[in-house]
């Protein structure tokens, strides 16, 4: 009797346990249902039926608190858009190019490929959908003998932009495909670097799959992968020849940034720690320099309107022209020349975690300049950020950045400095970039 009582209890035990772990896995289910819920796209309210509702609601019931009036504000205050999400394709290999009959370029994309889209671009952007399509052709009739890694193209987005007019909202919006390519890739010289970098990223996933002992077949199936691409990308795709651009090391090219005058750029010999050159903001538009004061007289407007439509509790949001980015490229492309025409090993862009900071540094000189009255110096202060506005700072260094990597030219960072005119500060963030070599 004893023995059976020991045999019941412990099957009491088990059917707990067992109890418990179902318990548990139903709750880690539920969770991960409850995640993928919310990571699922829910789209634009392209009807406004999210605005009509909130309408009727806020008609028929009184907010219980200010959280609640809150929301209900700020429901009936957004603009819904008219447009779809745009749909990212992040391999190059979703998007499928051919010519048909007219022997125009056409696309199709993974999960629409019964439809297919004729390309209509200018004659500066013709020549990419030409290469998209080369690439494409020659991997298949070399029965993929190369690599779609080293494709120009990396990933695509198409996009529905908005555009005035009455009838059906696909005929009357317009599609949009923007492209991510690698313009190193363009030539051989550039294919020959990204073929390095792969190898040696392959050769080290290998090498530390192996370095872990016994391998699995997951993981002997994932060396054999990493070895057939290995093999792939050293069958290069033809391209066309073009020399790399080698700038001397010594020479490094620092740009300060700063509130009335967005980029500063100084030419610097490390070596000796002198200037070669400067170039103003003024100097870097040229003709163009006009088009910054419109661009800070838009801003202003801008703001002017926000705050009107704030005080009436109406929509405020007041989109900005391209004006701004389209300066930001002229800077760039300028800055990139400069650079080419000295031999510049490097570009030297300010960190910009004390931009802040910097900003606030500057305003304080100028209001100090003003007066020497506390109340004078605030209020000083106040009209000259409304009248400069801050710039976009880290849109600016991303299009250097991007038009730098085009060219080949080596992008550092450093501190600059908060005190000293915008030439001072350009000069000392070469030269502190120049000086922190040595010691790494």
């Amino acid at each position: 009797m004893l023995k059976n009582g020991c045999k019941i209890n412990e099957k009491e035990e088990d059917a707990k346990k067992f109890a418990q772990r179902r318990r548990k896995l139903e709750i880690q289910i539920e969770r991960i249902r409850e995640q993928l819920e919310t990571q699922i796209l829910k789209g634009r309210d392209l009807t406004a039926t999210k605005w009509l509702e909130t309408i009727v609601v806020a008609t028929h019931n009184v907010p219980t608190n200010e959280s609640e009036a809150k929301s209900w504000q700020d429901s009936l205050l957004r603009q819904s858009s008219k447009v779809p999400f745009p749909v990212v394709y992040e391999s190059n290999e979703d998007m499928t190019w051919f010519k048909n009959q007219f022997r125009r370029i056409c696309v199709k994309f993974n999960g629409l490929s019964e439809h297919s889209f004729q390309v209509y671009c200018d004659s500066r952007h013709l020549h990419w959908f030409q290469r998209f399509l080369e690439d494409q052709q020659i991997k298949k009739n070399s029965k993929n003998q190369h690599s779609s890694s080293l494709f120009t193209l990396r990933s695509g987005r198409i996009v529905w932009q908005e555009e005035e007019g009455k009838g059906d909202p696909w005929n009357v919006n317009r599609l949009t495909l923007y492209c991510s390519v690698d313009t190193r890739l363009w030539t051989t010289e550039g294919t020959n670097q990204v073929r390095e970098e792969k190898a040696e990223k392959i050769a080290k996933i290998i090498t530390n799959t192996k370095a872990k002992g016994k391998i699995n077949e997951e993981q002997q199936a994932h060396i054999k992968r990493q070895n057939s691409t290995l093999d792939t990308i050293n069958n290069p795709f033809p391209r066309p020849t073009k020399p790399l651009y080698k700038g001397q090391s010594h020479i490094l090219l620092g740009i300060s940034l700063g509130l009335e005058k967005p980029a500063t750029l100084a030419v610097v010999d490390g070596t000796i720690g002198q200037v070669i050159t400067y170039r103003s903001i003024k100097q870097l538009l040229g003709d163009n320099y006009k088009l910054l004061n419109r661009q800070r007289q838009q801003k202003h407007s801008l703001s002017h309107q926000r705050q009107i439509a704030q005080t009436l509790a109406a929509p405020n949001h007041f989109g900005e022209s391209e004006l701004g980015e389209y300066i930001d490229r002229l800077l760039a492309k300028e800055i990139i020349a400069i650079a080419q025409t000295y031999s510049a090993g490097s570009i030297v862009l300010p960190n910009l975690d004390n931009m802040r900071e910097q900003v606030q540094s500057e305003v304080q000189a100028k209001a100090e300049q003003k007066s020497d009255l506390i109340e004078v110096q605030k209020k000083y202060a106040k009209q000259y950020r409304v009248s400069v506005h801050q710039w976009s700072y880290s849109r600016l260094m991303a299009n250097i950045h991007s038009s730098a990597v085009k060219a080949g030219i080596v992008i550092e960072e450093s501190k600059q400095p908060i005190r000293g005119s915008p030439q001072e500060k350009a000069k000392e963030l070469a030269i502190a970039a120049y000086h922190s070599r040595k010691i790494n």
